[in-house]
């Protein structure tokens, strides 16, 4: 027999939670306020029919929603789905006992993710798909639009899907294609393809170097390693243009990233040094260094020695010192932030213990944080927050549409 619930609120993953005799139960694609009819079991709730829909109901615009695992809360009107993001973030803070202003969320456009994560099967009639996880499960979905992607990137679906062929060598092989659009063409890297066995043939590789060049890539390569490049990927940081790193990270959302680097800059208007940790290619150094000169460190010698190939790209900067370490292992200390009084950091999802103790021994008077966990982020805040700066503002950014995913920027002063 199905049960009747009043779904209360929505959880930090995306589902709606409705509070019951027996502990809250989790019904997805549901909105705070709405009954539902659903079977339940340990709770969760399954087969979902709504019963009375909220007044912020939307129609979804993917074909594949409710079936593909991302955009869950497409559904959801922008204003109180901006507004629940934006409760995220002071959840997490109060439960660190820490209060300060929250901006309202920054949006993201659809039609601006600049990067995707495709994964590659065979059908048992031998066809290659590409696609999401479902929800809850490891089947695929099979995709061909997507509402948040950059349209170029949609577009090149079809020859994909021709250059995963390649890589589905090996039974075990589960290849993942992480497409990125660059100032000059696509870049796709692949992960997932099973290597115990000797990794991916040399036919293979020709054969996926051949559909690169037939879908004017400008660069393919398997798990780092490039394997065919027509033109170097080229990324704009602030005034400077980047040689990407083969398989390296960028921001997912050029809006969500010029959102997170103007109030950055912003923070750090009139230092006079300043530390850019966990710097990646260099997305906050470049525009840092329009303001005094950066010291930038991160644990990725690729992404250190790209930072340095886009130095020499821009004009009027102040100095910039790289250095590749590993800011986990070996954190930068008081002694080696000498002189940096402004302090950016943009840590992983785990966040920075380590290093955010040592902040807290240094001279600066302003550190920005920009993290994507605000949990993590709180985490951290309250180190700073005890050593005797005072979280002035925080801004949460909404840069991946839909999802229960959200980021922000935190400046802290003393």
């Amino acid at each position: 027999m199905d049960d009747l619930l009043t779904i209360d609120r929505i959880g930090a993953q995306g589902d709606g939670i409705a509070e019951t005799p027996g502990g809250p139960v989790f019904a997805p694609l549901t909105l705070p306020g709405e009954r539902v009819r659903a079977e339940v079991k340990d709770g969760r709730a399954e087969r979902v029919e709504i019963v009375e829909a909220s007044p912020d109901r939307i129609a979804p615009v993917s074909p594949h929603y409710g079936d593909c695992g991302g955009c869950s809360l497409q559904h959801w009107a922008a204003g109180p789905y901006l507004d629940w993001k934006r409760e995220q973030v002071r959840l997490a803070l109060a439960r660190e006992g820490i209060e300060t202003e929250i901006e309202a969320t920054v949006a993201s456009p659809p039609g601006s993710r600049r990067r995707i994560a495709l994964h590659a099967r065979r059908t048992p009639e031998g066809r290659v798909i590409l696609g999401f996880k479902a929800r809850k499960s490891w089947r695929l979905v099979e995709v061909n639009a997507c509402p948040v992607a950059d349209p170029r990137l949609v577009a090149a679906f079809p020859a994909l899907a021709k250059i995963a062929a390649a890589f589905l060598e090996h039974p075990k092989s589960a290849p993942t294609l992480h497409a990125t659009w660059t100032l000059t063409g696509l870049d796709v890297d692949v992960t997932g393809v099973e290597r115990k066995s000797g990794g991916l043939s040399a036919d293979r590789q020709m054969q996926a170097i051949r559909a690169a060049n037939a879908a004017d890539l400008a660069r393919l390569s398997l798990a780092g390693d490039t394997l065919m490049m027509a033109r170097q990927p080229l990324v704009a940081f602030g005034p400077a243009t980047v040689p990407v790193p083969a398989g390296g990270f960028l921001q997912a959302v050029p809006e969500a990233e010029a959102a997170m680097t103007s109030r950055a800059v912003a923070a750090v208007k009139g230092a006079k040094k300043i530390a850019d940790l966990f710097c990646g290619a260099g997305t906050f150094t470049f525009p840092l260094a329009t303001v005094a000169p950066v010291l930038a460190a991160d644990g990725s010698a690729a992404g250190i020695a790209a930072l340095k190939a886009g130095v020499g790209s821009a004009k009027g900067l102040r100095q910039i010192t790289a250095e590749a370490r590993d800011l986990f292992r070996r954190p930068l200390s008081p002694f080696d932030l000498k002189g940096c009084d402004a302090i950016v950091f943009d840590p992983p999802r785990a966040g920075a213990v380590d290093q955010t103790a040592q902040i807290v021994g240094t001279k600066a008077s302003v550190v920005v944080g920009v993290s994507c966990n605000p949990v993590t982020f709180a985490r951290d805040a309250r180190t700073l927050i005890d050593a005797g700066f005072r979280l002035e503002t925080v801004t949460p950014i909404d840069q991946f549409l839909w999802s229960a995913h959200v980021e922000l920027v935190g400046v802290f002063r003393r």
